[in-house]
């Protein structure tokens, strides 16, 4: 599958802002299965310095500064990228016990691999992402002794997607994972982070992935300019499978129709856009994402 790509942010603001600098995550990452074709930011007003470089992650990041007085900043991100469908189908049976997963990252006097050592960085709390024992309790049924990893890791997915309604008025990013937890209501960034909590408080590695997801207009309707979202999902790590993507707000394992832009432990590392201004009162935000898939 190819896609074009637009995800367009404005900011209004009702003062002028004097100085301001801004850290994008906007360019799609190139991974296994996905290559980038083409990126372009189309930035308004110019920026006076910009700074393209990776991440403590590995993720393409841009930072700008503006030393301009200004009233509207916008940003427009255009991609163009190829999504390559899996060679195989995720056997979630044939991966090891999920124990046994957990036990492999108890610390020991043998060498550890790459893989394994960079695995380990998600298995810990992160500013979003709390490891607590209700979370492990909520996804104990799911881990039963000796079970597949991966099949207890679709069986918790099947579980919060069942237990849980998207509601996009339900919950803010401050909003305490135990909070939504309790609700068991929220959006596709809620969902990630109550999954990846379930997971690391149980001992094993998952991480955050934020990116886009092809939606399908009704039978008959064109596909909405700027009608689409930045949609979330987790990768959990298996010794044997490597990370494999889990979607539980839509209750599927990512294929073709999932474009990943970056990965880290929780939102706050892959925002797609965040910064620090000088100025500027209050202000107004318009964002749109269109995903068109190209034949």
């Amino acid at each position: 599958m190819r896609y074009s790509i637009a995800h367009e942010t404005t900011y209004v603001y009702a003062d002028p802002v004097s100085l301001s600098v801004q850290l994008l995550h906007l360019t799609p990452r190139a991974v296994e299965r996905q290559s980038l074709l083409e990126h372009r930011l189309d930035i308004q007003p110019k920026a006076a310095h910009r700074r393209d470089r990776l991440d403590a992650f590995g993720n393409p990041i841009t930072v700008l500064e503006f030393d301009r007085p200004h009233r509207r900043l916008a940003i427009a991100a255009h991609s163009l990228v190829e999504v390559a469908p899996r060679a195989t189908a995720v056997q979630v049976d044939s991966s090891p016990a999920w124990h046994q997963v957990v036990d492999s990252f108890v610390y020991s006097a043998q060498p550890c691999d790459e893989a394994r050592l960079q695995a380990a960085v998600y298995r810990v709390e992160s500013p979003f992402v709390r490891v607590k024992s209700v979370l492990a309790d909520y996804a104990r049924n799911c881990f039963g002794p000796k079970r597949p990893l991966l099949a207890a890791t679709l069986a918790l997915m099947r579980k919060i997607h069942r237990e849980f309604t998207f509601d996009a008025d339900a919950t803010q990013i401050a909003t305490p994972m135990l909070e939504v937890l309790k609700h068991k209501r929220g959006v596709c960034q809620d969902y990630a982070h109550i999954m990846i909590g379930c997971l690391r408080s149980l001992g094993l590695p998952a991480r955050y992935i934020s990116g886009y997801l092809l939606t399908h207009p009704p039978p008959g309707k064109p596909r909405l300019i700027g009608a689409d979202a930045s949609h979330a999902w987790i990768s959990v790590y298996c010794p044997v499978n490597g990370w494999i993507d889990f979607d539980p707000t839509n209750n599927v394992i990512p294929n073709t129709e999932h474009i990943a832009i970056a990965w880290g432990r929780d939102f706050g590392d892959v925002s797609p856009q965040r910064g620090i201004i000088l100025g500027g009162g209050s202000h107004k935000i318009k964002v749109g994402v269109t995903v068109t898939p190209l034949s």
